[in-house]
């Protein structure tokens, strides 16, 4: 391993002499600057690994050394030196930054001691950057039910092989987790991974989304747009939600999947791509090919390797599990999660819940019980008042039933309750929730504002 590299910077030649004379004696690389214009050439062009800075120089004096080595990024650590140290700037240069301060003429085994713990601390830090970069970005995918013990040895054979998965379920089961673990533990994890969800752009936008467009392709297409497929070139494209693709949009992807080429709206470049593609659908596409909805050549051909995800419901096993990890994601990142637990009885309440949105729902739950919750551990009363889409238990339709004497009261809370409900279950996606059940996007908001209906 090579030696550490200290960049020693003050004014004056014997000092830095001296302390040459020291670090080279103890085995560091030693490189010198006298002023903050040499500092800077020399942290662009060599790596550092700790310096040594005088206070007091001529020029640019040490703080604004300081301050500008933080402001551009450099990450390794600064010991001060000064022969006029006091409280204040000291206090003021750790506030900057530095590692640590040193009155001049610098005590030999201090300074040592000081410059092997700044070392040992930023070769910790590199380490654990690098170890970071090398765990995957993706979360886990949690449950020890069979179907998750499945859905992950399916993924484990699968992942290192070229072949198109289709990801089945119903909204909030995650189905792309299942996608992204799928890349990552591919061949292709180091190129791209690009979604697209089909069920949320527009029909006469998709094509364009999908692959690019030329400059005045149409109305509007001011520049060129390089397309998803291209984008994914190398990797993984995610075609979320398949069910809801155009006709034409399905016979663009399936010549594509077919010839491995695109071309762009409004062009006639072929233009060559090297693409994973991976779809997932809520729907019964069986029934969407009988319905006339539904290309069956490109349904056989997205449909190599299927993956089903099982509704919360029929994996009630997981769900407290998932329940402990999110509350610790949450605590991690938000205080006011931190020193909160759930009672047994709480994880046992939480197990009888129908979930119709799935974990999607579950985590808006575990969210909410997280904050409303009285104290530090979540009950089991906790979870009967306030998992029921946010309201409590006496919501449910048939205390609606026991509850409300007037039919006009009786209809408009049990619409709130429906509306809530499919609200989550589509993770407040008010086009698709529309889509859903029926109804236009504008009533859907009108709906909304009249029952004082927020996330």
């Amino acid at each position: 391993m090579a030696q550490p590299t200290v960049l020693v910077t003050d004014d004056e030649q014997s000092i830095r002499n001296s302390l040459r004379d020291i670090l080279e004696f103890e085995g560091y690389t030693v490189l010198e600057a006298e002023s903050g214009k040499q500092v800077f050439e020399l942290v662009g062009e060599k790596s550092i690994d700790l310096m040594l800075l005088d206070i007091k120089m001529k020029g640019m004096d040490g703080m604004e050394i300081l301050s500008k080595i933080k402001e551009e990024n450099y990450h390794f650590p600064v010991i001060m030196i000064s022969g006029h140290g006091n409280i204040e700037i000291a206090v003021e240069a750790t506030k900057k930054g530095a590692f640590d301060f040193i009155e001049k003429p610098p005590d030999l085994n201090r300074l040592l001691v000081s410059v092997r713990n700044a070392l040992d601390q930023y070769q910790l830090s590199k380490e654990n950057k690098t170890i970071k970069s090398r765990l995957p970005q993706v979360p886990e995918i949690i449950g020890e039910s069979d179907a998750i013990h499945q859905i992950k040895k399916t993924i484990d054979k699968v992942a290192r092989t070229n072949s198109r998965v289709m990801v089945t379920g119903e909204n909030g089961t995650g189905k792309e987790l299942v996608a992204r673990w799928i890349h990552e533990k591919s061949k292709r994890n180091s190129g791209p991974f690009v979604e697209v969800n089909c069920a949320a752009i527009p029909a006469d936008l998709l094509e364009s989304e999908l692959f690019g467009h030329e400059k005045g392709a149409f109305t509007g297409a001011s520049s060129q747009r390089i397309g998803k497929f291209e984008q994914a070139d190398g990797g993984t494209l995610f075609l979320d939600e398949v069910g809801d693709m155009s006709p034409d949009a399905q016979a663009k992807v399936l010549r594509a999947l077919q010839e491995n080429v695109i071309t762009r709206v409004g062009g006639s470049e072929k233009i060559p791509v090297d693409v994973r593609v991976i779809a997932a659908t809520n729907k019964e596409l069986l029934d969407e090919i009988n319905e006339g909805n539904f290309r069956e050549d490109l349904y056989h051909r997205l449909n190599v390797i299927p993956i089903h995800v099982p509704p919360l419901r029929k994996r009630r096993k997981d769900i407290p599990l998932l329940a402990q990890n999110w509350l610790n994601q949450l605590a991690e990142k938000d205080i006011m999660f931190s020193g909160i637990s759930f009672a047994d009885k709480a994880l046992k309440a939480l197990k009888k819940e129908d979930w119709s949105g799935n974990v999607r729902e579950l985590q808006n739950a575990i969210e909410r019980l997280g904050l409303l919750a009285d104290g530090n551990e979540i009950t089991e009363e906790d979870v009967q008042n306030l998992t029921l889409s946010g309201h409590k238990k006496t919501d449910g339709i048939d205390n609606l039933v026991e509850e409300i004497k007037q039919f006009k009261d009786f209809k408009e809370s049990a619409e709130r309750l429906f509306l809530f409900r499919k609200l989550e279950e589509h993770d407040w996606n008010i086009s698709q929730t529309a889509k859903s059940i029926g109804i236009q996007r504008s009533h859907m908001y009108n709906k909304m504002k009249k029952y004082d209906i927020e996330r």
